[in-house]
């Protein structure tokens, strides 16, 4: 591995403490208030996004299973078949370019789809720690801000810290990082779109051992070119800059064969564009390897059950923060007594938790119900299953 350099400098401190009266039984009604406002804006947003997720995943997995019944794979990709005009193609192949993609201020050339250089700059960064506690009647608040040096990618603005005398950073860098994208970008006989050249992205480290420096201020030190006097020792407002590539487009001897990938497109003369389905949707895949159509699309639906999960476990959250906030003025009614305090607020958590199943489970049963009514009625009742199970603890405290 290459040596890394860090400061070596001590970490500095300091405490501020802030004190404020603790505040009475209008001031915290008044902030419930407020949350309660925050809440069902929050609830209501759970809604939204819970049932256009179901929208988006049941749109996709169809488009998904149309394209995998109309796909077709060429006998060549080094030939442009005229059967396939139009249609939905599967492609596997090497990508290839027209030209090298280079830095010449570093020295730095190879063939690849992309070449991104990645400048870093060793800065101040300041880490905020907060604690409050109660203490003579009022609520005080304190603060440790602690400062240290390191190399961030982002100008980190020294304005904006609690002490900026003896930790300024400056306020641009002298080399900024960018991307490079070769113009064409071919698999065989074909041109890959626009959005297939986004989608090449399995960016890699570039070494630079083979490298010189390239000016005489500029250090090499490892997979770095430094711009500091001493690498080892660096200063605020030294830079560093890397390199990393996508999509090798031709064999190499140090960073080996070209990269292969597999594309699912619409053939429209050489070109490899869009295809549109049935439901409005559009399919445009590119995986990295070697991969058969029906792998790429069990993998394409694989990921779709992916974000559908995790946007429902998102809109679940959001609906259970929503409706917490909602609920928080029962408990400020209820704080000036700790029994009741405690109790209150284990029974409004456990609410909250069973409202959100039942309403999110609800509202992927509308969401499914045009498309899967039989499916949407399953989960409707399933929806009814924590206030079923809620309601029955009642009867038999009740008999007790």
């Amino acid at each position: 591995f290459p040596p890394q350099y860090s400061s070596t400098s001590n970490r500095r401190e300091h405490v501020k403490t802030t004190t404020s009266p603790q505040p009475g039984f209008l001031e915290r009604l008044s902030e419930t208030s407020g949350g309660m406002f925050v809440g069902l804006m929050t609830f209501l947003l759970s809604f939204y996004l819970i049932f256009v997720n179901e929208g988006r995943a049941l749109k996709t997995a169809t488009s998904l299973a149309e394209g995998l019944s109309l796909v077709v794979s060429p006998d060549s990709i080094h030939s442009v078949a005229p059967e396939n005009e139009g249609r939905l193609v599967h492609i596997v192949g090497a990508l290839r370019t027209s030209k090298l993609l280079s830095d010449p201020n570093y020295g730095v050339h190879l063939p690849a789809v992309k070449l991104r250089r990645q400048v870093e700059m060793y800065q101040w960064v300041e880490t905020e720690e907060s604690r409050e506690y109660t203490e003579d009647g009022q609520v005080k608040t304190e603060t440790r801000y602690s400062y240290n040096t390191e190399w961030r990618s982002e100008i980190v603005n020294s304005r904006n810290f609690d002490r900026e005398i003896g930790h300024k950073n400056p306020s641009a860098m002298a080399v900024e990082s960018f991307t490079a994208t070769a113009p064409f970008v071919q698999i065989g006989r074909f041109f890959l779109s626009a959005g297939l050249i986004d989608q090449v992205d399995n960016f890699k480290p570039l070494s630079l051992s083979k490298l010189e420096d390239p000016h005489v201020d500029i250090i090499r030190r490892g997979d770095y070119f430094y711009h500091s006097e001493n690498p080892k020792y660096p200063e605020v407002g030294d830079l560093r800059v890397s390199f990393s590539y996508a999509g090798l487009s031709s064999d190499d001897p140090d960073l080996g064969p070209a990269h292969v990938v597999t594309v699912i497109a619409r053939q429209r003369g050489d070109q490899l564009l869009p295809y549109s389905t049935k439901s409005g949707d559009t399919l445009l895949l590119l995986h990295h390897g070697d991969f058969s159509a029906e792998e790429v699309f069990q993998r394409e639906q694989k990921s779709n059950s992916l974000k559908t999960w995790g946007l429902r476990a998102a809109g679940w959250m959001a609906m259970f923060m929503g409706l917490n906030l909602m609920t928080r003025i029962l408990y400020t009614l209820v704080d000036w007594f700790p029994v009741f305090r405690d109790l209150v607020a284990i029974g409004l958590k456990a609410f909250a938790f069973c409202a959100a199943t039942s309403l999110t489970l609800l509202t992927v049963a509308a969401g499914w119900l045009f498309y899967r009514p039989l499916w949407a009625l399953g989960i409707g009742c399933l929806a009814l299953v924590p206030i079923v199970l809620a309601r029955t603890r009642v009867p038999a405290k009740k008999l007790e």
